[in-house]
C-alpha cells in the first residue's frame, strides 16, 4: 500500500476536497465507507450544537444512506459517492449564513423559520432574514443562566417569539411550529449566550 493511500497517513479534519478524494481512493471500501462516516458524525455532532435543524437534516441523510447499504440497497462504492455528496452539503451549509449575510446565530433561527416553505413563499428571504436578526437580539437580551427550567421565563421568551412572527405577517398556521423550533433553537444557542 502506498503511503498515501494508506489510512493512517490521511488527514482526518473537515471534510476537504483533498481529504474526501484520498478516502474515495481507499482500496478497502469498508475502512473508507467507516472513515466517511465517523467525519461526518462528527461534523453532524458539532453543528448540533449550533443549528438544530441542519443538524436534523444531515443526520438523517446520513442515516437513510447507511440504512440503504446495511439493507444491501446500494453497494460500498455508491455510499462512498453518496457521504462524499453529503460532506460537500456540509462544507456548502457552512458558507450558506456569508452568503445570506447573516451571522451563525443568524442563520440557524433563519433555517429554524425556512423549515416552513409557505412562509418562504409567503414571506420571502429578506423578511426571514429580518425576523432571524430580531430574534438573535431579543433572545439574547431576555435570556437567563436558567430561563429553560422557569416556566415563566420560557413563557416570555414564547411570547417575544410569537410577537415577532406576527409583526412580519409568518402565516398564523405555522407559528405554533415555528415557535418550538426556534424556543428549541434558541435553547441551545443560550447555553453559550448565557455562561
Amino acid at each position: 500500500m502506498s503511503r498515501r493511500r494508506d489510512p493512517k497517513n490521511i488527514a482526518y479534519r473537515k471534510p476537504k476536497h483533498e481529504f474526501l478524494e484520498e478516502v474515495r481512493g481507499l482500496p478497502h471500501r469498508n475502512l473508507a465507507l467507516e472513515l466517511l462516516r465517523k467525519l461526518l458524525n462528527d461534523q453532524i455532532s458539532a453543528r448540533s450544537r449550533k443549528n438544530v435543524v441542519q443538524a436534523r437534516s444531515f443526520a438523517e441523510m446520513l442515516e437513510k444512506t447507511i440504512r440503504q447499504y446495511q439493507s444491501r440497497a446500494i453497494e460500498a462504492a455508491q455510499v462512498i459517492r453518496e457521504l462524499i455528496e453529503l460532506a460537500k452539503q456540509i462544507r456548502e451549509a457552512q458558507r450558506r449564513g456569508e452568503d445570506l449575510g447573516l451571522t451563525e446565530e443568524e442563520l440557524a433561527f433563519y433555517d429554524a423559520l425556512e423549515v416552513n416553505d409557505s412562509a418562504v413563499k409567503v414571506l420571502g428571504d429578506e423578511t426571514l432574514r429580518t425576523i432571524a436578526r430580531e430574534l438573535v437580539e431579543n433572545v439574547r437580551r431576555d435570556v437567563t443562566i436558567d430561563w429553560t427550567l422557569k416556566e415563566s421565563a420560557r413563557a416570555k421568551l414564547r411570547t417575544v417569539v410569537k410577537r415577532l412572527l406576527r409583526k412580519h405577517g409568518y402565516p398564523p398556521d405555522k407559528q405554533e411550529k415555528a415557535t418550538k423550533t426556534v424556543l428549541e433553537q434558541a435553547e441551545i444557542l443560550c447555553k453559550d449566550w448565557a455562561a
